[in-house]
């Protein structure tokens, strides 16, 4: 495999950015192997070669408060609940250093500086750049605290809208497997992983047309990617989630004419978090949040659904402790 590549597989927590920046930077050496072999990104590794890394230090990140148009959902003194729309980064990381739902946050609220880490402040759990929906935010360190303790245990709701693409041939399933990255491409991940973290997703199918499946995802645990990476396992990709195969052809038959349509006008992965539920980290009381589709998704859900892309909504939290 190539060089990169190499790095990645065998070192823990290495992606193929930093990877590319350590070899570049002259912090990969070839110890043994080819006196001509340059240690660059796509060298081809053999058995025989032994190499010695330096690893350096991340870059630190930080964030800063900045002028972001904030959609606020709840708030009082400990929490916010936002509704985050596709296309926001959640915090700063490499490559998205600033223009993060984090920088909104800080602008908002900037004593939550100081609440949990420097460049994630406040912040309970994530979804995905491209996925929009609901997000509970801590306003200080016992709150996030105790919101944190809440998510490690289950003691929540959460659940998605996404549009699969195919026929689920069950209305109900439960998918659960050892999540962790993909032994062949580190942008992705797989609930096939000979080591990682368990994983659970229970999908409800709500309806079908002769291309789509409209699916509830109603998350045991939160892994990155994981309602994405469960429905590409089961064959079922998310429509327009490009990184795992969600963005596709289709032959215009006359009976899948009308899908492919509406399918072409997908504008992203079609995975929205419109349900939220967990106990008050300061009241103890049970709380629960809805959002129904966003405007980029709504007209596509009503044109393959009709009364059906209606989402579905429960009084009652479905996990507890």
């Amino acid at each position: 495999m190539r060089l990169d590549a190499f790095l990645c597989a065998t070192i823990d927590g290495m992606s193929r950015a930093r990877a590319t920046e350590h070899l570049h930077a002259g912090h990969v050496q070839l110890v043994a192997g080819p006196r001509n072999a340059k240690c660059k990104p796509s060298l081809l590794v053999h058995q025989s070669m032994r190499f010695a890394v330096q690893l350096q230090p991340r870059p630190q990140l930080s964030a800063a408060p900045e002028p972001i148009d904030l959609r606020i959902v709840y708030e009082d003194a400990h929490l916010l609940v936002v509704d985050k729309p596709a296309g926001l980064v959640v915090h700063p990381a490499l490559g998205h250093e600033s223009g993060t739902l984090v920088n909104a946050l800080l602008y908002h609220e900037p004593e939550m500086a100081d609440v949990g880490d420097t460049y994630r402040p406040g912040l309970v759990h994530r979804i995905d750049q491209f996925t929009s929906g609901l997000l509970v935010v801590a306003k200080n360190e016992a709150a996030l605290r105790r919101l944190g303790a809440d998510f490690a245990a289950h003691r929540l709701e959460r659940r998605y809208a996404a549009i699969a693409l195919g026929n689920l041939r069950q209305d109900t399933w439960t998918l659960q497997g050892l999540h962790g990255r993909h032994p062949a491409d580190r942008k992705k991940f797989t609930c096939r992983a000979k080591e990682g973290k368990p994983a659970v997703t229970h999908l409800t199918v709500l309806a079908r047309t002769p291309l789509t499946s409209l699916v509830v995802a109603t998350l045991e645990t939160g892994r990155t990617h994981q309602i994405r990476v469960h429905l590409t396992e089961l064959g079922h990709p998310i429509a327009g989630d490009e990184l795992y195969g969600g963005k596709r052809p289709f032959a215009k038959t006359e009976r899948t004419r009308a899908d492919a349509g509406w399918l072409a006008q997908v504008p992203r992965q079609a995975l929205h978090a419109y349900a939220l539920g967990f106990r008050h980290p300061h009241t103890g009381q049970d709380l629960r949040f809805e959002l129904d589709w966003p405007a980029d998704l709504a007209a596509i859900a009503q044109g393959l659904y009709g009364a059906d892309a209606r989402l579905p909504g429960l009084t009652e939290p479905v996990f507890r402790g």
